[in-house]
């Protein structure tokens, strides 16, 4: 049997299915045991319910990497979900973002996966390692899906220690 990732249907379903399902996520949540209190946290993740699980795990086994994690919970299903998560910046890097880089995404994700993409070049560069790369990441991460403000840019210890404004 060819490698699956040689089969133009296959790459074209992945593309349909995360365009519809999938989330390039990066989060930012205080950790005391980081240099600045903030670690930064990104997954490329599908969910779905218990009876689409084969679904997850043909993401798996196409990307040869990650992990399908149980949700037991039901949200406004009445079935356990389920999430194919990437966490691991060698396998983002290296299988994710080269995988749509060559395959573009239809919808508006496309713009996510790109910010999404240039943090993980920051993160992997290092950048997150220093306050103002924790700054740029943050920038990044509010103009990603929901748009919401972020919690670091805004947080005391943020502020307190920003330059000043002349």
């Amino acid at each position: 049997m060819s490698n699956q990732q040689e089969r133009p249907e296959m790459k074209g379903w992945i593309v349909g299915f995360t365009d519809g399902e999938g989330c390039f996520s990066i989060s930012m949540f205080r950790n005391k045991t980081t240099k600045f209190g903030w670690q930064v946290f990104p997954e490329f993740v599908i969910t779905q319910g218990k009876k689409s699980l084969p679904a997850l795990e043909t993401f798996q086994n196409f990307f040869k990497c990650g992990k399908i994690y149980e949700n037991a919970r039901y949200d406004n299903h009445r079935e356990y979900l389920y999430r194919y998560c990437v966490r691991s910046i060698s396998d983002l890097r290296e299988k994710i973002i080269p995988f749509f880089r060559k395959n573009k995404l239809y919808t508006a994700k496309q713009k996510d996966f790109e910010l999404f993409a240039d943090v993980i070049e920051k993160v992997y560069r290092k950048e997150h390692l220093l306050e103002s790369g924790l700054r740029a990441i943050a920038r990044k991460i509010e103009q990603m899906n929901r748009k919401k403000k972020s919690t670091f840019l805004e947080s005391s210890e943020t502020t307190r220690h920003a330059p000043k404004s002349k």
